[in-house]
């Protein structure tokens, strides 16, 4: 049983749109409460965003019946805060029991104890929220914005920045110690449930891949003379030693299909341990290519992570991170800072590559009312150029032919010069976006304060979710 929110004034809590925020304090939860609140405020805007929250929180289920959950709001706040301030569930949790302000944006009073706000009851409630539900409560927030001030969807600029995944630097001999360890681990337990045997010595198995593992970063850091063939050397007794263990639990998962009737927990372990055998192999495959055949492996065709294998790997020569591991992301900014659209690029996909696409798309839903749009060299081509063109009526995308004529020509137009000398936000926007775990990102600017003469936007809320691929 569930209700969007509670319209019954409390005598131990303040009204959501009377709560009293500390505007001098620079912590990131205020600018969100702050946005919240001013959702709170706009009756339509806000039913419109709790319909959607309903939709997906009670997709197969009934709201007039049952005990009584988590309150549409008490989602939406609990899902900004958040993913607007990177926590994780346990800090959320002690926000959720201790933050007043907090707790009165939610709606809850001092004396309401029995709500329970435990973390596994947070996450169970947040992560039901569908990445098409996010897209769909940004654009709604990006067109009040807009109905504020219409001519900041006029002007916009594209960049990308990578939004890095929380892995260990990846080499191939810690991968295969991270696959090999998994597969271990699940066998074990399969084979002590089921009275199966072969996994008896499994603490010398792992212990004997971890040394050899050791070795091979110790050949790899000291280097000195012939380490590459002391380093091809040991890769061959790892090799050995992980086949073993790929080929020991591939007998024990066709052991327990062909031989036992099964239960859904060990179908699904089974299907986790075929996952890490499949991924492991794959590592192994690469390391035999790139040590002991010598040949030079694309990154297309490497896995940088066991657990999270959607990571790429970036060299785009930025200054202090010439390496990082994660996902491309593409945004569109306005002239007054909102994030009017999001796109998660493929593993093989360059800007140059998604600009048309994207800008059209973004045309098409803002109903045509871009007249500019700034982007920088690495979304150019001959191609982008004149197909960009088509889109939108001024566009300034710098050529990788920094010294060609034509480009110093176009530096000099007055489109160029005013569109440049405008275009607002700071150079990397991963400073403000701050995504969290394996999911692909939403970003969402929400609070919309108007006076008498011209409405200013405020940071509010970040959503952000990954999508796997």
């Amino acid at each position: 049983m569930r209700k969007s929110f509670s319209d019954q004034m409390r005598l131990d809590c303040e009204a959501v749109p009377s709560v009293t925020l500390n505007l001098n304090c620079r912590d990131e939860i205020v600018p969100v409460l702050l946005g919240l609140q001013y959702i709170y405020e706009q009756h339509q805007l806000r039913d419109e965003i709790l319909g959607l929250v309903a939709e997906d929180v009670n997709e197969d289920s009934r709201t007039d019946c049952g005990r009584e959950g988590l309150d549409y709001w008490h989602i939406a706040v609990l899902a900004a805060v958040r993913l607007g301030c990177n926590l994780d569930y346990d800090k959320l949790q002690d926000l959720a029991e201790q933050h007043r302000a907090m707790r009165q944006v939610m709606g809850v009073g001092d004396w309401q104890e029995q709500i329970d706000f435990n973390w596994r009851r947070i996450r169970d409630n947040v992560n039901l929220l569908q990445p098409a539900t996010i897209e769909s409560i940004s654009h709604h927030i990006v067109d009040e914005a807009y109905r504020l001030n219409p001519d900041a969807a006029k002007k916009q600029r594209g960049d990308s920045f990578v939004v890095e995944t929380d892995i260990h630097y990846p080499t191939e001999s810690s991968l295969i110690v991270d696959g090999s360890r998994k597969i271990i681990e699940l066998c074990v337990k399969l084979s002590e449930a089921y009275d199966i045997t072969g996994w008896r010595q499994h603490e010398h198995l792992l212990k004997k891949v971890k040394q050899v593992a050791r070795q091979i970063a110790r050949i790899g850091a000291r280097k000195g003379a012939g380490y590459k063939d002391r380093l091809a050397k040991q890769y061959r007794k790892l090799l050995v030693r992980a086949e073993s263990i790929l080929s020991r639990s591939t007998q024990t998962c066709e052991t327990l299909e062909n031989d036992y009737e099964l239960d859904i927990q060990t179908v699904v372990q089974i299907a986790d341990i075929k996952l890490f055998i499949e991924r492991t192999q794959q590592v192994c495959g690469t390391a035999r290519r790139r040590v002991l055949e010598g040949e030079t492996v694309p990154n297309e065709d490497k896995l940088f992570s066991i657990f999270e294998p959607h990571t790429q790997l970036y060299r785009r020569g930025k200054a202090g991170q010439p390496n990082q591991f994660g996902r491309l992301v593409l945004i569109y900014e306005d002239a007054n800072g909102f994030i009017s659209h999001h796109y998660v690029m493929p593993r093989d996909a360059q800007d140059r590559d998604v600009a048309v696409e994207q800008t059209r798309k973004l045309q098409e839903r803002l109903n045509h009312r871009i007249e500019e749009v700034s982007l920088d060299r690495g979304f150019h081509s001959p191609e982008n150029q004149e197909q960009l063109a088509k889109v939108v009526p001024n566009v300034v995308c710098r050529s990788l032919e920094a010294n060609r004529r034509s480009s110093r020509k176009r530096r000099h137009q007055s489109s160029f010069i005013r569109l440049n000398n405008v275009t607002p936000v700071s150079s990397q926007p991963s400073a403000r976006c701050n995504p969290a775990m394996d999911w692909f990102a939403v970003a969402m600017w929400a609070k919309l304060a108007s006076s008498d003469t011209l409405p200013w936007p405020c940071l509010a809320a970040t959503f952000m979710r990954w999508e796997k691929c």
